[in-house]
């Protein structure tokens, strides 16, 4: 892919970290993370998400949040390490990473996400802090369902 990115943008106006121990195997964390089709079992801020192929370099899946309807494309993959994607959707370049980091007791999970175009160059600060909820809630519902299945 042509300037693919290889990472968020941090020089982007909007930018938001989170990170959270989830105390399941980091295949299992991936496994969910990865499998589109079931964001809406434990996500629920995503209404509709659909993939058609698997998640590697070049695959575009879509989802609904907040009654924004979003397509992303993959950027790069290490599974189940690591998995980059982002887009553009309402005028907003976003891109999406994450990051998983196994360990004895738990899988240390890092999301980072940047944001950039017209719509959040006009407040930054308040669509960083929504972005940051966002992220968090992400990671917490994550958690939840993972932690759940690893019981």
């Amino acid at each position: 892919m042509k300037n693919t990115p290889s990472g968020i943008d941090r020089a982007a106006p909007v930018v938001a970290r989170r990170e959270l121990p989830i105390r399941a195997p980091a295949p299992a964390v991936w496994a969910l993370l990865t499998y589109v089709p079931g964001w809406p079992t434990w996500q629920p801020d995503i209404a509709v998400a659909r993939a058609l192929t698997p998640l590697t370099p070049g695959a575009v899946f879509h989802w609904r949040t907040g009654g924004v309807d979003v397509t992303s494309t993959v950027y790069a993959v290490d599974a189940p390490r690591s998995i980059l994607w982002g887009g553009l959707s309402q005028g907003i370049t976003a891109v999406h990473e994450w990051t998983f980091t196994p360990s004895s007791r738990a899988t240390f999970v890092v999301t980072e996400e940047s944001w950039d175009g017209a719509p959040v160059q006009a407040d930054a600060d308040a669509v960083t802090r929504a972005l940051d909820r966002s992220l968090a809630q992400w990671l917490l519902h994550l958690k939840s369902a993972a932690e759940r299945a690893a019981r």
